[in-house]
């Protein structure tokens, strides 16, 4: 299996995910008279928009390059992860709207069987963000680990309303708003969630240095290949699931330009040979002095 098909395999497990646990979650929040299963509810009905958005990202970031994109379409994926996490800046704020206006406003005690939904959500969530996590790492796609903090932040949100449920069960009347203050406290988490996502993507964009580990690798490769003596500048760039290198190579002074341009090739190749998640490789040759 491809990095694309499993990202596409893991963003189709996230789209039927959130679906299915926005419908259990506004059913339960409204019968059971919780606020904070409500708010999480509008978290994954969010959730929902943001996986196709994904979706698409991931589609449209590893189409071929072309006359107009010679390094591919990989910038796309960052741009979709900005408007994911602009989907979520937006669930926290109506979440935080929301519990303001209640957390005033007298209700009734949620239904005790409300925290027996939250239970199987919270563990449901957290295997939803490893297993996408897990995928994320594997293909080297942001927008999929913006996806995958995705269901963090709902577990985190469950979490919270399983919290405030308790203590608004066990105290009784008078603290009923112990379940709107959970969802306020999570409105604030996924905020914080947001910013943790949109810096990385961010970086990705700018050509931050952020790759000392890859780095070490292309340096140890490349040290392996016949005719390189030794590497000194290495830049890297992150463009969807894939990372463009450029390298300066040491070889002899003493070579012909054919035999620097053999090396290079050579070089190149074993690189990508060895290192399969980079993209394009341009091999500057240094002479050794």
């Amino acid at each position: 299996m491809t990095h694309e098909e499993s990202a596409i395999k893991a963003t189709y497990f996230s789209l039927i995910g959130n679906a299915l646990l926005a419908i259990i979650k506004g059913l339960a929040g409204f019968f059971g008279n919780s606020y904070a299963l409500i708010a999480d509810a509008i978290e994954s009905t969010t959730d929902i928009f943001s996986s196709f958005l994904v979706l698409f990202g991931i589609k449209y970031s590893n189409r071929p390059a072309d006359e107009n994109h010679p390094y591919g379409h990989g910038r796309a994926e960052p741009l979709i992860t900005f408007l994911v996490v602009g989907f979520l800046i937006t669930s926290a704020t109506i979440i935080a709207y929301e519990s303001i206006s209640n957390i005033g406003t007298p209700h009734n005690l949620p239904k005790p069987w409300t925290l027996i939904i939250l239970f199987f959500i919270i563990i449901w969530k957290e295997i939803s963000f490893r297993l996408v996590m897990k995928r994320s790492e594997e293909t080297n796609s942001s927008s999929l680990k913006a996806d995958a903090w995705h269901h963090r932040s709902d577990a985190i949100t469950s979490v919270a309303a399983f919290v405030g449920i308790s203590i608004a069960l066990l105290l009784g009347k008078g603290y009923e708003s112990a379940d709107d203050w959970a969802a306020l406290f999570a409105s604030g988490f996924i905020l914080y969630n947001s910013y943790l996502i949109f810096r990385p993507a961010l970086g990705e964009i700018m050509d931050e240095h952020l790759y000392d580990d890859l780095i070490l690798d292309i340096r140890q490769v490349s040290h392996k290949v016949d005719g390189v003596i030794d590497t000194e500048k290495c830049f890297i760039r992150k463009a969807g699931m894939k990372y463009h290198v450029d390298l300066h190579a040491i070889v002899s002074a003493n070579i012909s330009v054919k035999e620097g341009h053999d090396i290079a090739h050579k070089l190149k190749d074993t690189l990508r040979e060895q290192i399969p998640q980079l993209g394009h490789v341009l091999i500057h040759i240094e002479p050794n002095e």
